[in-house]
């Protein structure tokens, strides 16, 4: 459950009793909700992309857009299916900042868990993919904590509009009345609108495979351009290279 208030935002998966604006769309099992504790923050739910699982509000704050999302993702329902509704989520932001707090159920050394999973690879290289960006500190304290163990699947995952903008996130350990921790940070009000000059889009190679990936590469490469070497001149390689990373050929084939 998101609360939001003016500057300040705590995540957790209790739905609190609160006289403020309720968010938790749909009939069946609500495992997803967001309240807004401040009436000077206007708020719109996105309807069309919101279930009992997944809420996305439209939040407007001193003239500033932000989309976000509070998100369960079930461990029992293929993660594809979730990972699309992030991608929804990101098209219809339309440049405007996303902040999404998520039950992910997905384990990954990348958010500092002990140990990653299928379900955390494969979503470590979605956000990878999208240029979403994860709010994880090193911390003695975890985002989960049961009777069967601990970890860190509950994620803070912010667009490049935010990432600057997003301050003092911590796993607190106050007390949640759940099996969740609370998660806090604040979004601060003057860096909103940071530009983050880096947009380029990031892949995730294992180091092992290093090796492999330049080989595959350089074939390619001398395939395309029909040369075994750069004579062509440096834009027909970048034209290339684009073509190769975005269109033509999928990052792991290079890794086969």
């Amino acid at each position: 459950m998101w609360r939001v208030s003016r500057n300040h935002t705590s995540y957790t998966t209790k739905l609190l009793v609160s006289q403020e604006k309720i968010y938790a769309p749909g009939e069946g099992r609500h495992r997803a909700a967001i309240v807004v504790i401040n009436d000077q923050i206007d708020s719109l739910l996105l309807r069309q992309l919101s279930d009992e699982d997944t809420v996305v509000l439209e939040v407007l704050s001193d003239k500033a857009k932000t989309i976000v999302a509070s998100m369960y993702l079930d461990i029992n329902r293929q993660i594809e299916d979730d990972l699309n509704k992030i991608d929804a989520v990101i098209q219809h932001a339309k440049g405007a900042g996303v902040l999404l707090a998520i039950d992910s159920n997905s384990r990954s050394k990348m958010w500092h868990d002990n140990q990653t999973n299928a379900r955390g690879k494969i979503l470590e290289e979605f956000l990878t993919s999208k240029q979403l960006h994860i709010l994880k500190e090193e911390s003695t304290l975890t985002t989960y904590l049961s009777s069967r163990g601990s970890s860190n699947i509950d994620l803070t995952v912010v667009s490049n509009q935010l990432l600057r903008a997003v301050e003092n996130w911590e796993v607190s350990d106050q007390e949640s009345c759940s099996d969740h921790c609370i998660i806090k940070f604040a979004v601060g009000q003057a860096s909103r609108s940071c530009k983050i000059e880096s947009q380029r889009v990031r892949y995730l190679v294992n180091s092992d495979d290093i090796d492999k990936f330049q080989g595959n590469l350089t074939r390619l490469l001398e395939e395309r351009l029909n040369t075994t070497n750069t004579d062509g001149g440096s834009d027909d390689l970048d034209a290339t290279l684009s073509e190769i990373t975005n269109k033509g050929t999928k990052i792991e084939k290079l890794i086969e």
